[in-house]
């Protein structure tokens, strides 16, 4: 995803949620801002951002939902169906006459390209003179086990010993952590995601109301920053069980994290896709990716935003989307959507579908506070001056978790 997500066209989100994650995802745009503006404008872009109610019931639900959070959004305007027009055109145009829609619209929206991101953060770490850190990149981790003084790191081009570990690896991170004997309650439902492009129909970001029940976003169209011009579409969702998109070998893997094989994982499944809503979802979405037909089956999704567009418009977007595994908790049976993180001897797993990547600030000083715990506290974060400069000042409230797994030493 692109979408920086702070909960207010993420009808998804709870309230309580969407307060959390409002000022951790706001990091991210107040810390490109202290960049230089070359920097600046390849990470982040100023984007419209739109979610649509369609039809009675969803023009209720998204009534109830902006009396929730507009003092949390006092940006968020509430728009008619003709107001909607005004700004997106094509959500309208050929629309039935009669059919009622209500949006909530902000202009203060952003995307961010998190590869660029990224790379700012490593440039930024290597400009400070106390910088003691080294980058490793390109090494594949092959295996973590336990040594008498932390951990040891195998990997492809030698090992590493360290004292704390933090695993941000997201469908691996169960992975490593299943194999020091951590996180065993929990299975993974794989579930991959794709998109398509179009020409350019829309002038930013459009959302449809999201079912609390289902894995993924609702389908949405918005721009890409990495391709002009094009409106990109989806998501896709399908049961694909590889920990890694596109890569087959990945698959043992998942097996591996998965325990499919235990009852009470089995059990779990049946559950969970034995849902009507959710089962539906799925057997729908397995035939979206199917060739020549796929996209003429997917083309009613899209054209509850753009009705007058045709399966011809369509092209699959290669190279986009990717995996988002989402946890199953094998003793309660059911599925814990969202971010989760467990954490061990000082050892962090995270696993972090979205807002992940949106938050990744927020993340950061989380697993730092914590780390500060793993060394006793002989090593100092200076908690004061990262909020001054990510936050505005704003308290950072990492004690707010949303899935939590701790094991004791």
């Amino acid at each position: 995803s692109q979408t920086l997500h702070i909960g207010d066209i993420e009808t998804n989100y709870s309230l309580e949620k969407a307060k959390v994650v409002k000022p951790a995802a706001m990091m991210i745009p107040f810390y490109v801002k202290k960049l230089h503006p070359d920097a600046q404008n390849k990470i982040l872009f100023k984007v419209s951002k739109m979610i649509l109610a369609i039809g009675r019931d969803e023009v209720i639900k998204l009534e109830k939902r902006y009396e929730e959070i507009k003092e949390l959004y006092p940006d968020l305007q509430k728009l008619d169906r003709k107001e909607v027009g005004n700004i997106e055109p094509n959500i309208t145009k050929g629309r039935i006459e009669n059919e009622e829609l209500l949006a909530l619209y902000t202009l203060n929206g952003y995307a961010v390209d998190y590869e660029m991101l990224a790379t700012s953060f490593i440039s930024e770490v290597k400009k400070k003179a106390s910088n003691r850190s080294d980058l490793f990149l390109g090494y594949k981790v092959k295996k973590i086990k336990r040594i008498d003084k932390g951990y040891q790191v195998d990997t492809n081009k030698g090992l590493f010993e360290a004292t704390v570990v933090v695993v941000d690896a997201d469908s691996y991170s169960l992975f490593f952590a299943k194999s020091l004997g951590y996180g065993k309650k929990f299975s993974l439902i794989p579930v991959a995601g794709s998109f398509y492009f179009s020409d350019k129909l829309l002038n930013g970001k459009v959302y449809t109301m999201q079912d609390k029940k289902l894995p993924f976003a609702a389908v949405h169209g918005d721009p890409d920053v990495q391709v002009p011009n094009k409106t990109r579409w989806g998501p896709t969702a399908k049961f694909f069980p590889v920990l890694e998109s596109g890569k087959l070998s990945t698959s043992l893997d998942y097996f591996k994290s998965a325990g499919l094989f235990r009852y009470c994982t089995a059990k779990s499944f049946v559950k969970i896709l034995s849902d009507y809503t959710r089962f539906k979802y799925l057997v729908k979405n397995a035939l979206y990716d199917l060739p020549l037909v796929g996209k003429t089956l997917f083309l009613p999704n899209i054209k509850k935003i753009i009705p007058s567009i045709k399966a011809r418009d369509l092209k699959k977007a290669k190279g986009f989307g990717g995996m988002r595994l989402q946890r199953v908790d094998t003793e309660t049976h059911e599925l814990q959507l969202g971010e989760g993180r467990i954490i061990g001897n000082n050892i962090i797993f995270n696993m972090t579908p979205s807002p992940g990547a949106s938050v990744c600030l927020f993340n950061a000083v989380r697993d730092t506070e914590e780390i500060m715990n793993f060394f006793d506290n002989s090593y100092r974060f200076d908690r004061y001056t990262m909020e001054n400069e990510c936050t505005g000042g704003y308290p950072c409230e990492t004690g707010k978790e949303t899935s939590v797994d701790f094991y004791s030493s």
